[in-house]
């Protein structure tokens, strides 16, 4: 657990009190310093911010975790395309003397914007203590400062949050770098392919596998409301859902589904769980609430409805359906009524996913034999197109709703196998990056914001 206060609060943070005040004086009677540093990321191709994330003030071995901290915060805000990390070794002011207030002048001469210095040290129960600032170089004010205790092994996700609070200071829109992703990593030649459950930080870091692969599992997704992974695994050849706590490693089995097609997703209350059942012959939706294990029928039509997704609400579904004639984007209340198309657009419409913002659903598109990552309005109007390739899919959305999770096949990699990996694109369709795995990769998941 990270414990968290802001610096401009209580006692034991009088000092930097203190300090904040003294520079939002100064900046007052500049009139150039009264323009608030902002980043317009709703606009197309932004460009980057310069800012400078110096070296975390520490003692003997906690300085190497200063440094550590402020090398993941650099990469994390680098990694979003809306910041450009300075090199260190443009910095003039040195980090120890820069511990009461910078020198601006010496940031404004290497173009800094932005600034962000702090300490770290260890408590007596061997906790470690970060504090952190971000300033205005050119207002010469703090922005904003936090505390942070945790555990030692926890420096990573204290960089994490550091960086949510930067990105979200400067952006005005929620962070989602304290986040992890979960994929099937993918091993072996394409008829004898190994898929196991795998995790890690949004980063690639702390890679770890959560199945054996002695069992194919496919779909993972994640509780909206806690720290839970639904996914689909076949025992004795046969689909069953589980729901795995990725904390305690603890396991259950919601049920055997014989006849699913499309794996479940969690509602927004993580109290029910929505599907596609083939029963009959016939694909419908159909959801589960996990407390009764009540199962309900949604869909009723003789044509092929499948993966359904949860506005964020909870009022709403959105699924593909070919009961127009081919495959497009539906919307239905979350009871089963008022179902009507939003999809209208050349080519084929699979995988919607509902942005936890609520304004935007996520697509797979097949048009002409290409695929594309696209977002359209829950209404079906405003349909943009992000990245598309031979083979795209299986979008997800980070918790702030600006970035999306995706897998691309390679069809042209050696050994004619085909190399799926991860990616990411921001809504502006611009930033598009791999997201490193160690081996193949596919079926992303985001999480929330971990608590």
């Amino acid at each position: 657990m990270i414990s968290l206060m802001r610096i401009l609060r209580g006692p034991v943070v009088s000092l930097f009190a203190v300090v904040a005040l003294a520079t939002a004086m100064l900046a007052a009677a500049s009139p150039s310093a009264r323009a608030q540093l902002r980043i317009d990321i709703t606009r197309g191709n932004v460009e980057p911010m310069p800012i400078a994330v110096t070296r975390l003030v520490g003692n003997g071995t906690d300085r190497q975790v200063g440094e550590n901290i402020s090398g993941v915060v650099s990469a994390d805000l680098e990694r979003s395309g809306l910041f450009r990390p300075i090199d260190p070794r443009a910095f003039i002011q040195k980090p120890e003397a820069m511990l009461r207030q910078p020198r601006f002048g010496d940031w404004r001469q290497i173009n800094a914007q932005a600034l962000v210095n702090g300490t770290v040290e260890r408590e007596s129960d061997g906790r470690l203590k970060v504090t952190f600032r971000l300033w205005d170089v050119f207002a010469e004010t703090q922005m904003t400062g936090f505390i942070f205790r945790a555990p030692s092994e926890s420096w990573r996700r204290i960089a994490h949050k550091i960086a949510d609070a930067i990105y979200k200071r400067l952006t005005g829109e929620e962070g989602y770098f304290d986040t992890r992703i979960v994929y099937i990593a993918e091993t072996g030649p394409a008829n004898r392919r190994i898929k196991r459950l795998a995790i890690m930080d949004q980063d690639g870091a702390n890679h770890k596998f959560l199945t054996d692969g002695s069992s194919l599992v496919l779909t993972p997704r994640f509780s909206p409301t806690a720290q839970e992974i639904t996914y689909l695994a076949y025992f004795h050849g046969q689909p069953r859902v589980y729901i795995l706590d990725i904390d305690s490693g603890q396991q259950e089995v919601v049920g055997d589904f014989p006849n699913m097609t499309f794996a479940p997703r969690f509602s927004p209350d993580g109290n029910k769980i929505v599907m596609s059942l083939a029963v009959g012959g016939n694909s419908d939706i159909y959801t589960m609430d996990l407390r009764t294990r009540e199962v309900r029928r949604l869909t009723r039509d003789p044509a092929i409805d499948t993966s359904p997704s949860y506005s964020p609400d909870g009022s709403q579904l959105t699924f593909n359906s070919d009961r127009g004639g081919n495959q497009q984007i539906y919307v239905m209340k979350a009871d089963g009524g008022s179902v009507r198309r939003i999809s209208f657009g050349h080519g084929r419409y699979a995988t919607p996913v509902w942005s936890p913002r609520g304004d935007l659903i996520a697509f797979t598109k097949i048009l002409k034999g290409r695929f594309y990552i696209g977002v359209m309005r829950p209404d079906g109007s405003g349909e943009r197109l992000l990245s598309e390739g031979y083979l795209v899919e299986g979008p997800s959305w980070a918790p702030n709703g600006r970035v999306i999770v995706f897998f691309r096949e390679n069809p042209n990699a050696p050994d004619g196998k085909g190399v799926d990996k991860l990616y990411s694109i921001d809504l502006t369709g611009y930033n598009e990056r791999e997201i490193v795995t160690p081996m193949d990769g596919s079926d992303p998941a985001w999480s929330p914001l971990i608590p």
